[in-house]
């Protein structure tokens, strides 16, 4: 997957930017330079977003597969996410599942769309992005 744009990190007492919880600490939070593993794939997801909101490019290159994994992730300044839309959430089996989702983002003064379904594999009992597929017009 490319390079997505990121703003800069965010005091932690913020609302969880992923929009399911009150306070970021107790939501995503949990997830992020932890050891505590997301427990499913659309939690993981959660926190990846919020990781890109925060501009914490530590906790995206923790849980992306290592077989797809950049060597590096550059994030870029002055994107504004301004939500985050879970549409589906499907586990394949124990180890496997999908996300659906479409998050919202505006730079300088454009706004965008990321609507992907991303794919989600858990080894060892941690939960990892492998890749996804965008839509290239959101659907109903």
């Amino acid at each position: 997957m490319r390079s997505h744009p990121m703003t800069q990190p965010t005091p932690s007492r913020d609302a969880c930017p992923c929009g399911r919880g009150p306070d970021y600490p107790a939501c995503c939070g949990r997830f992020s330079g932890t050891a505590t593993p997301a427990p499913d794939a659309e939690s993981l997801m959660r926190s990846r977003y919020s990781a890109f909101v925060r501009g914490d490019a530590a906790h995206l290159l923790a849980t992306w597969h290592a077989s797809t994994r950049p060597a590096t992730l550059e994030l870029e300044s002055g994107v504004k996410w301004l939500g985050l839309e879970v549409r589906a959430h499907r586990a394949i089996d124990a180890d496997h599942a999908e996300v659906e989702f479409v998050a919202r983002s505006r730079l300088a003064g454009r706004a965008s769309r990321l609507h992907e379904r991303s794919r989600f594999v858990r080894e060892g009992g941690q939960w990892y992005y492998v890749d996804g597929d965008l839509f290239t017009k959101d659907r109903a």
